[in-house]
């Protein structure tokens, strides 16, 4: 086994085109989500949170934007696939003269980030190659690199630090080239380190990159082979109980999987996606930052996880939920950072190219300021499906559910922005409305059905008052629907959640009629659905857009429960076979170019998929089938 490696210092930018995004692996330690190409590169890593600026930011530019590429040169990709109900990744490489193995893993740890990268040969020969380019802080910030001997084992690493951030590189004789020209403690700018290692069958090689704040000592780097193991046995035995019966159980566990994957693991708060700025409309400015807890994405969830049995981590969202609204139920806001931050200002990155050239890059998120009439429903449904599986409130979770109550009573005649958090004038919204409805009636459910304490005979007027306007106002009567808003003539897929809520029953004649209307208007020529028609200027942005996945698994769900299971089950493998091959879906699906769009992988779609196979899978045991 020999080595070699040398640095490039040009800095000149390559010709880059976007990877697919559907080509990318999601890791996972519970802290952050790295996505790795199919090709062995690295292109987004977030440290040490979720919604951190990242040290590789080639997702959102070129490669000399940040990234870690491990390959077997001359090699191709033979297969691809998850360690058995883990979030470990295992990519087969083939090549004229061998074949090798690369696994990548974050271990699941709240004491340091590290992501560890190993190749075996498996077979003849192979050359790996190494391509490193670390960029703080989104690509703005070149680190200075140093060589350093590790106290404890004698072992040289390589440290690089820009500001607040370190990183600790670790691997056998990974930058012994650059140890005559670095002397120990000496830094330098080092744009690019590139390797190439020759292995023979049975050799194997590993490396580990470690964050560390830049202030403190260096941290000692893990063992890969132990931190394999804890990790294979920490995501197993988190999902070993769970037993699904349903055509598409793998793929349940996977959304499962990933659901807990974008959980944080000291704070509790659940991530939108791990990404910012992955195009909704290729080339175009619908990209935006989904990094942080949206109460909605949060508590639909913990819905899921809930009816999967999966109620720790349900809980500790609700303790998440207590902390970020706390005493300060007034200011409630739709999304709030990981440990509860509030301030999420959003800005463009304007140095960076853009996913497929899609432009402006953003990160934070100003729908944090918006108003959204569905988010208290949203947030008392979950809490009510936790209630109900036998889980008691205490006095604070209880008490903050009435002043979520009291929040919206004195919202009761505020316009919205919706659920799709439209950046044009607020209206009120038909789907907004009926959340408002399933708050009170949840608050009702509470006191009647478990006991407790509320302002039952309040929460009933405004709850009977909300019914009379809804069927009043966000009913059209001639075309036999409800509508996107008030006195609209449109309808939108969020409509589908009404009979989620208890509002109406799936197979009244009135949410047919919407189905109907849905299937005309937002059900493309391949079966998809979008969420609403962008050409009536209605959210304030330019562009289209392509179909919504959750929203084609809404109907889905809306098939099952109302009678039509044989069209649900047809269109349920229709939508899951846009899963890429790990079984990950973005937020959209572009079914002309057949490619995944949006932020990726996306928790709206993977919670949707769940409650889909679910509500398939009642209807069959309904039906005797």
């Amino acid at each position: 086994m020999t080595s070699k490696t040398h640095t490039d210092a040009s800095g000149s930018p390559s010709r880059h085109h976007s990877t697919p995004i559907e080509d990318y692996a999601l890791l996972s330690d519970l802290q952050t989500g790295p996505l790795v190409s199919r090709e062995g590169s690295i292109d987004w890593l977030c440290l040490p949170r979720f919604d951190s600026p990242a040290v590789f930011t080639s997702l959102l530019g070129t490669p000399d934007d940040g990234r870690w590429k491990l390959s077997v040169r001359g090699g191709m990709v033979e297969e691809r696939r998850y360690v058995k109900n883990t979030l470990i990744v295992e990519t087969i490489w083939a090549c004229p003269t061998g074949r090798a193995k690369v696994t990548d893993f974050l271990p699941p740890s709240s004491i340091q980030a590290d992501v560890i990268r190993m190749v075996e040969c498996l077979e003849g020969e192979v050359t790996v190659t190494h391509d490193l380019r670390v960029r703080f802080s989104y690509a703005r910030a070149l680190p200075w690199f140093s060589n350093q001997v590790l106290p404890s084992s004698g072992e040289q690493v390589l440290v690089c630090k820009a500001g607040p951030d370190g990183l600790l590189f670790r691997g056998p004789r990974l930058f012994s080239a650059t140890s005559e020209d670095l002397e120990e403690g000496e830094s330098r700018l080092l744009p690019r380190l590139v390797g190439d290692f020759q292995l023979s069958a049975g050799d194997k090689l590993d490396w580990s990159l470690t964050w560390f704040p830049s202030w403190q000592e260096v941290p000692e780097p893990v063992a890969a082979e132990a931190a394999l193991t804890l990790t294979t046995d920490f995501w197993q035995s988190w999902i070993d109980n769970l037993a699904v019966d349903s055509p598409w159980a793998g793929l349940v566990e996977r959304s499962l999987l990933v659901l807990r994957a974008l959980t944080h693991s000291d704070t509790g708060g659940i991530v939108a996606a791990p990404t910012s700025s992955l195009p909704e409309d290729f080339g175009g400015e619908r990209n935006w930052d989904y990094r942080y807890t949206w109460l909605r994405d949060a508590a639909l969830t913990v819905e899921v996880m809930a009816s999967h049995g999966f109620v720790d981590g349900a809980l500790d969202w609700r303790n998440w939920l207590l902390r970020a609204v706390a005493g300060d139920v007034e200011n409630l806001q739709i999304m709030y950072g990981l440990g509860g931050e509030r301030e999420l200002d959003e800005k463009e990155l304007t140095h960076l190219k853009g996913y497929a050239g899609s432009t402006p890059v953003r990160v934070g998120n100003g729908a944090a300021g918006q108003y959204q009439a569905d988010v208290v429903g949203e947030v008392m449904l979950a809490l009510a499906r936790l209630r109900d599986s036998g889980y008691e409130e205490d006095e604070f979770s209880w008490g903050l559910q009435k002043r979520l109550l009291d929040y919206q009573t004195e919202h009761i005649h505020v316009k919205d922005h919706g659920i799709w958090e439209m950046r044009g004038l607020p209206r009120f919204f038909t789907h907004g409305r009926v959340m408002m409805w399933a708050a009170f009636n949840e608050g009702i459910r509470a006191v009647e059905l478990h006991g407790l304490d509320g302002d039952v005979e309040s929460w009933r007027f405004y709850r009977d008052r909300l019914a009379e306007e809804i069927l009043e106002h966000g009913f059209n009567e001639e075309l036999g629907t409800f509508t996107q808003f008030y006195g609209g003539t449109t309808v939108d897929a969020s409509l589908l959640q009404l009979s989620h809520t208890r509002f109406i029953a799936a197979d009244d004649a009135r949410m047919k009629g919407t189905v109907a209307a849905i299937e005309q208007e937002l059900v493309d020529d391949h079966g998809y659905v979008y969420r609403y028609r962008t050409e009536g200027g209605v959210d304030g942005l330019q562009g289209g857009e392509s179909p919504f996945l959750i929203c084609t698994f809404w109907l889905i769900e809306q098939y099952a429960a109302s009678g039509r299971l044989e069209e649900a089950e047809e269109k349920m493998n229709m939508v899951t076979g846009v899963a890429n091959d790990l079984g990950l879906l973005a937020e959209e699906y572009d079914p002309i170019n057949k490619r995944l769009a949006g932020n990726f992988p996306q928790a709206f779609s993977h919670l949707a998929l769940i409650r889909a196979a679910d509500a398939i899978s009642r209807a069959r045991l309904a039906r005797g089938a």
